[in-house]
């Protein structure tokens, strides 16, 4: 796994990836962390969340994904269902579901520049250890990237 600094969306918009991944709830709801970043700032993402089913369990480990357009370039956001709620103390990270997503990441986004923040690590309390290595095997063989925020 590569690590570089910087600002996941905005590299996206400068062109350095062609997908970027970030985790999600089941809630439709992206009200803090990157995914409201996200929200903002992709709208399309959001529409993309809100066309799946709210609260629904199967949609653990799965991804809705929306093709974003902006000046000239086109690349891919990612909502990786990793959690099913955001509510209450303790880990809301889900590690199979992270596992899936990053499966299915694969399957849809192999041979593409992949980004990604620490995803589950943050607000949903996840071990970035256990979820780096989770990454590492299921993106293997991929151009992925940990971007650590740095505004």
């Amino acid at each position: 796994m590569r690590t570089i600094r910087g600002d996941l969306l905005q590299l996206a918009l400068d062109g350095e990836f062609d997908a970027i991944v970030h985790g999600c709830n089941c809630q439709c709801v992206m009200g803090k962390g990157i995914a409201l970043a996200v929200k903002q700032r992709f709208p399309e993402a959001y529409a993309a969340d809100l066309a799946t089913a709210k609260g629904d369990r199967s949609k653990m480990g799965t991804i809705s994904t929306a093709e974003i357009e902006r000046g000239g370039r086109t690349f891919h956001v990612i909502n990786g269902y990793t959690q099913f709620h955001w509510q209450g103390q303790g880990v809301k990270a889900d590690y199979e579901a992270i596992r899936n997503v990053m499966k299915a990441v694969k399957a849809r986004f192999s041979g593409r520049r992949i980004g990604y923040p620490k995803i589950g690590a943050g607000l949903a309390g996840g071990d970035w250890t256990l979820i780096a290595s989770i990454i590492e095997e299921e993106l293997g063989g991929e151009d992925h990237r940990l971007v650590e925020f740095v505004p």
